[in-house]
């Protein structure tokens, strides 16, 4: 009892140094487990805000907030662009939160092409229900910055396990970066636009539990990367990389996945050139050359993927992209050198009758997707035996959406890889080439724009 009483007063102690308030009090008697505390079921809307001041001497603001439960969980929002009043309406779901729980939120202003955004400034709330209009403060001397507007729902928390506090639970969010090699050509008529995509898992924790996949140490590629006195240089070299294709930027697309075929739009792409087959359907849209444009249909592509160990998002891209070029690991260009991940491989859209059996005849809108997803990662080498896992994880996210988990090993993998393949080239005017990572004359590589970058970093800071 004694010993109890004690570690009482020292979690007080620690408590009050911290923040002299009953709540920060509570909260680390909570986690002491020496106090029952509630647990709630939390919806966030977040509204928008007015009053952000103007960061930059041209133009308005382009601002975006971060949002964090007890720096247990967060969340980043859209930037709205060109604007001090932003209005997000977004949503943010989360469970098994401690009724002592604080939201901080930071927001900044966007600023592309700098090395970091301008801080606006912040506020703190309890994750009490109802309507909420906090005060933005700034930094000293700069205390007013506007004034948030945002919603809090609450239910009672069921089920309550120590692993299963603060958990995303919707709504799987995504935001897609265009490729920092596009605008970057000097002998291309047309840039290759090829994407990033990020977007954050509901229930990782509970299909995955405590199972993550470690970098491969007999694969020479990752050897390189994690070990080795030369690793540091090519891990910060990847993790630069990283930085340029996941960065937050105004032209970002961002959007909300509810269904399978919000999930399946985002596969569409192509570009307006001529199928290879003689006999391609004629019934696509053109553009004004008369060429068959693919734009708004699914393309038979293959893309690589990880799943986060960090933050449970799942980011991929084409697995031909030329941003890969030259880099010792795709998988680790995703994971900014991640020493492991839930999950990673390569996965390729496909109708329900195969490939061969399609034509463009047939509209997409007609046709029942389906989504052939493996563990082909050399860097990471997942465990097989976690596919099922991940196809009952993915067809949890995308409600409708028919998933087949594959070994790499398995034939059947192959068949329906290549199929997607040769219809890309047969019908759709994809170059052989073009189906792995590639750089085009003139075209300047991801690899060269940070070495670049780092030179110049490096010339700034001897000046």
């Amino acid at each position: 009892m004694s010993h109890l009483v004690d570690k009482i007063g020292v979690a007080i102690h620690n408590a009050k140094s911290n923040a002299h308030d009953f709540a920060q009090v509570s909260k680390s008697l909570a986690e002491e487990k020496l106090l029952d505390v509630a647990y709630v079921d939390l919806t966030f809307q977040f509204i928008g805000a007015s009053g952000i001041p103007k960061m930059d001497v041209v133009g308005s603001a382009d601002p975006y907030f971060v949002a964090k439960l007890d720096n247990r969980i967060s969340m980043v929002s859209t930037v709205q662009t060109n604007t001090t009043t932003p209005v997000w309406n977004e949503i943010w779901k989360v469970k098994n939160v401690p009724v002592t729980a604080d939201l901080h939120v930071e927001l900044f202003d966007k600023d592309v092409g700098a090395p970091h955004d301008d801080y606006i400034g912040k506020f703190k709330t309890t994750v009490s229900p109802g309507a909420k209009e906090a005060e933005i403060e700034g930094p000293l001397f700069r205390r007013e910055r506007g004034t948030f507007w945002l919603k809090i729902e609450s239910t009672p928390s069921q089920n309550v396990k120590p692993k299963n506090t603060y958990t995303f639970a919707g709504p799987v969010r995504f935001s897609k970066h265009c490729s920092p090699t596009i605008g970057r050509l000097t002998n291309l008529d047309n840039a290759r636009l090829y994407s990033t995509w990020k977007m954050y898992l509901v229930g990782v924790q509970m299909f995955f539990h405590d199972t993550h996949q470690h970098w491969n140490r007999d694969y020479k590629a990752a050897q390189s990367i994690f070990q080795g006195p030369t690793s540091i240089a090519v891990r910060s070299t990847i993790q630069a990389g990283h930085r340029m294709l996941y960065a937050r930027s105004t032209s970002n697309g961002f959007g909300v996945i509810n269904d399978s075929a919000d999930f399946i739009n985002l596969l569409h792409g192509g570009d307006s050139r001529a199928p290879t087959n003689a006999t391609a359907s004629t019934t696509p849209a053109t553009n004004n050359n008369n060429i068959p444009d693919f734009t708004n249909r699914v393309k038979p592509a293959v893309y690589t993927y990880i799943i986060s160990s960090e933050d449970d998002s799942f980011r991929f891209s084409e697995t031909g992209a030329a941003f890969f070029v030259d880099f010792a690991s795709k998988h680790a260009l995703h994971s900014s050198c991640a020493e492991t991940v839930r999950y990673s491989g390569e996965f390729h859209p496909r109708p329900e009758c195969g490939w061969a059996k399609f034509n463009d005849d047939i509209s997409d809108d007609q046709v029942n997707w389906e989504l052939v997803i493996d563990n082909n990662s050399g860097t990471y080498s997942p465990d097989p035996m976690m596919l099922p896992q991940l196809k009952e994880l993915l067809e949890y996210n995308f409600p409708g959406l028919k998933v087949y988990a594959l070994s790499h090993e398995d034939p059947a993998l192959s068949e329906s890889r290549e199929a997607c393949r040769a219809y890309a080239m047969k019908c759709r005017g994809i170059a052989q080439d073009e189906l792995q990572p590639h750089a085009a004359a003139g075209e300047v590589t991801l690899l060269h724009q940070v070495s670049a970058k780092v030179l110049n970093n490096s010339a700034d800071e001897t000046q």
